[in-house]
Formats: C-alpha cells, sequence, structure tokens
C-alpha cells in the first residue's frame, strides 16, 4: 500500500530562466502563468526543455530546480528502498520514537493488501500484543519494557507517513530504476510520477517502456 497526498510542483519559472543563461537567449522565453496560477510552457520553452532533458544529465541541471512536495504513506520495507535517494530529497517523517503509543493498534495501520489469510492471522496477533503493550506504556509511561516491546515487535508492514521534497531529476532517476520493480508501491509511485506537469516530456523521455 501505498497513498500520495498534497502534490505540489514548484519552481518551473525560474529553472527555465536558469536553462537559457548558457546563451543568453531569455529574450525567447514564451510562458507564463494562467489564471489558476500554473507556469504555462510556451513553444520555445518546451522545446528547450524536452531537448535538454534528452541529452542527458550534464545537460538537463534545471530539472533539479523544478521542486516536488508530497506527502507519502507507505510501509516501513517500501521507506528502506526509498532511502536509496539521498541526494536531492528531504524527508520529514512522522516518529515512532515518540508517537508510537499515541493512537491504538488496528490492522489498518499495516499494509496487508496482499497478504493472505495465514498472514493475516499472524498480523492480527502481532497487532493484538503490540495494543496490549501499548495499554500498559499508557498507563504507566515508566514501563519501559512495553515501550521496547512495541519498538522491536513493529513489523516492516507498519505505515509511515513523510513529507517528502524531490526534484525532477531525482524522480527521472526513480522513474527508470523502478517502474519495473516486483513491489507494487513502486509502480503506484511511478503512475503518480507520469501525472506530474510535464512529466511525459521531461521525465518520461525515453521510449524503451
Amino acid at each position: 500500500m501505498i497513498k500520495l497526498e498534497r502534490t505540489q510542483v514548484m519552481n518551473f519559472e525560474n529553472a527555465l530562466r536558469g536553462a537559457r543563461n548558457p546563451l543568453n537567449s531569455w529574450a525567447r522565453t514564451d510562458s507564463a502563468y494562467d489564471k489558476e496560477g500554473n507556469y504555462i510552457l510556451g513553444p520555445n520553452d518546451l522545446d528547450l526543455a524536452v531537448r535538454l532533458a534528452k541529452a542527458g544529465s550534464d545537460h538537463r541541471k534545471y530539472l533539479r530546480m523544478v521542486f516536488v512536495s508530497v506527502d507519502i504513506t507507505a510501509p516501513l520495507y517500501w521507506w528502506k528502498e526509498f532511502d536509496t535517494y539521498k541526494v536531492g530529497t528531504v524527508a520529514n517523517s512522522c516518529s515512532t520514537m515518540h508517537k508510537i503509543h499515541a493512537a491504538p493498534f488496528t490492522r489498518e495501520d499495516f499494509s496487508h493488501d496482499r497478504m493472505d489469510d495465514g498472514a493475516l492471522a499472524v498480523l492480527d496477533t502481532v497487532v493484538a500484543f503490540l495494543e496490549a503493550e501499548r495499554q500498559k506504556f499508557v498507563a504507566d509511561k515508566t514501563d519501559k519494557q512495553a515501550w521496547h516491546n512495541m519498538i522491536q515487535m513493529l513489523p516492516s508492514s507498519y505505515n509511515q507517513m513523510r513529507t517528502v521534497t524531490l526534484n525532477y531529476e531525482v524522480l527521472t532517476n526513480m522513474y527508470y530504476a523502478r517502474r519495473n520493480h516486483k513491489l507494487a508501491e513502486w509502480h503506484t509511485l511511478c503512475e503518480w510520477i507520469e501525472s506530474l506537469p510535464y512529466a511525459k516530456e521531461l521525465i518520461c523521455i525515453h521510449d524503451d517502456k
């Protein structure tokens, strides 16, 4: 399970202006904001942006200046793979250290959409144990054993929300590295990437699908 919410794409105007700096071609800029505040690339700017994107990472530096902010809720086993991408990403996560005891544990706190009945039965047993330990800790905050039991028994299917900032260059790397991954969460993320403004022209730029 993965959920992507509150997506914002920022800084197209400045990124494209920077892309024109090497040839001092600012006079050819033909993009503008629409009534909804979206930055719409004109034919000249879009043509330049596409040519640079296809020319390789040395030439498409401007993509590093197109920022994306999104709230991602995903299981810990997926976040471990996401953390491979350290350059050009920033994330603030909900804290298991500080807030693991703040709400009751339920099955819905865990990614279980591809579990069979046997696995679900085991998960329910673990959830019941975690909830019992949580109640012990809530009743007596000095019961550090209950807290340690929760932290160390927490399955990697536990869903955590992080507010993440990325850029179009990082998303390009993710898209081509992960679009055929066996984890379904990566397929959902790649579909989200495809939905971003000008992603088809600037990120999904190769025809080797």
